[in-house]
């Protein structure tokens, strides 16, 4: 607990916490702290505000932080926890095949895409490499479990292309659009679709989210 308070103190001290941080004592006497809501009926303090945790936690010496997998979203997406601190990861580099939303069906292998997700990495630990946060607030990510890159593996797997925008800088993009075009080459999963492929971006273009 002493090296928690430490690390967390360090953390507001520095201005490195992303978002609300609240902290509260349960009945045991228990310190708990958290980015997420607070409970409910909990005489609940709020900390520090800033957005820089996620980067602190996985650079210079903290750069083999444990993550624990807490929930898969899709191919490209998921929630991960340190330090009883929740961060949502979007993985860098790629883009997978879309999840249907509100009864509407799913893009090709977007189903496939999260259930590789699902089998390597639910309840698993995995280390990250930050690079900052999208507009949407979520860190952007490469995962590796037992060092292994994830996000080049989903890639190799034929269940996300390579990403079209402007990657972050320093990301070694090359080397993604390398193994897309070995997958593709391979015919596996998504390249399967030949001539009927679209990518996620079209996919979202022609169906929006309401």
């Amino acid at each position: 607990m002493k090296a928690f308070l430490t690390i967390l103190t360090s953390l507001i001290l520095s201005g490195f916490l992303y978002g609300n941080i609240y902290f509260w004592v349960d009945e045991s006497g228990t310190r708990h702290y958290t980015n997420v809501a607070p409970p409910r009926g909990e005489a609940v303090e709020e900390l520090a505000e800033s957005n820089k945790a996620f980067e602190k936690l996985t650079s210079g010496k903290n750069g083999q932080q444990k993550f624990k997998v807490m929930k898969i979203f899709d191919g490209d997406s998921l929630q991960v926890s340190a330090m009883d601190l929740v961060f949502s990861i979007r993985l860098v580099g790629i883009d997978s095949p879309e999840m249907g939303t509100k009864g509407l069906s799913g893009q090709p292998y977007s189903r496939e895409a999260r259930s590789f997700l699902e089998t390597l990495l639910n309840d698993r630990e995995i280390t990250l490499k930050s690079y900052g946060a999208d507009s949407y607030h979520r860190q952007l990510a490469e995962i590796f479990l037992d060092g292994k890159n994830i996000n080049i593996e989903i890639i190799k797997q034929g269940l996300a292309e390579a990403y079209k925008g402007n990657p972050p800088k320093n990301l070694d993009i090359p080397l993604y659009l390398k193994e897309e075009k070995k997958a593709r080459s391979a015919g596996k999963g998504i390249w399967q679709l030949k001539k009927n492929y679209k990518s996620p971006k079209q996919w979202r273009r022609e169906n929006p989210r309401k």
